[in-house]
């Protein structure tokens, strides 16, 4: 008779900097998408078996919500060794995060690609060996061009931006919980095709 076949975990991960000076953040946005779902989903963070808070999502299958705490430009680090301890595939990663390239609100999600310039796209791509992974992207403005890039995203939002900015929260989480239920092509279909708030 043949083994059981183990259920398969899934891991998502928010894109962001520790700590309470960040809070709030453009960069920060995918963090705060993770602490929406974990708590949809009522579960705590915890620490990971790598540099990184995680909880356990077990509601609609199982998986894994991880928030690095290596800071944006090495986020692929705690990534790339949670998908190797937990023996996770790449087609099961979701990696959110914010995306200056797209105006407030706007969703964005893509099955791989380039990292457009994202250094925690960037780093996550160097650990997992691939760019062949499913991201959210959250747009989050680029504001006045003249202002430095990293000055941006790492300030806060403004206070007409705020109502979008929790809203694309909302949705984000929702979006996530499509793709973990139906899969990546259902969300791509509702959640990019919705106009920003």
């Amino acid at each position: 008779m043949a083994g059981r076949r183990q259920p398969t975990v899934k891991l998502i991960a928010g894109l962001g900097n520790p700590g309470a000076t960040y809070r709030g953040t453009r960069h920060n946005v995918g963090f705060e998408v993770l602490d929406e779902l974990a708590a949809r989903h009522g579960t705590s963070w915890n620490a990971a078996p790598a540099d990184a808070l995680m909880a356990r999502w077990r509601t609609d299958g199982d998986a894994l919500l991880v928030k690095p705490l290596t800071f944006m430009n090495l986020s692929g680090e705690a990534i790339g060794a949670l998908c190797r301890y937990y023996r996770i595939d790449t087609a099961d990663v979701l990696i959110v995060c914010d995306d200056v390239h797209l105006p407030i609100g706007r969703l964005r999600l893509r099955a791989g690609g380039s990292d457009g310039g994202h250094n925690g796209l960037k780093s996550v791509a160097r650990h997992l060996g691939t760019t062949d992974y499913a991201r959210l992207r959250i747009g989050v403005g680029r504001g006045d061009v003249r202002r430095d890039l990293a000055a941006h995203v790492l300030g806060g939002f403004d206070a007409d931006e705020a109502a979008g900015v929790q809203e694309a929260i909302t949705r984000s989480a929702d979006a996530v919980t499509l793709w973990m239920t139906e899969g990546l092509a259902p969300a791509m279909n509702l959640f990019n095709r919705q106009d920003a708030t």
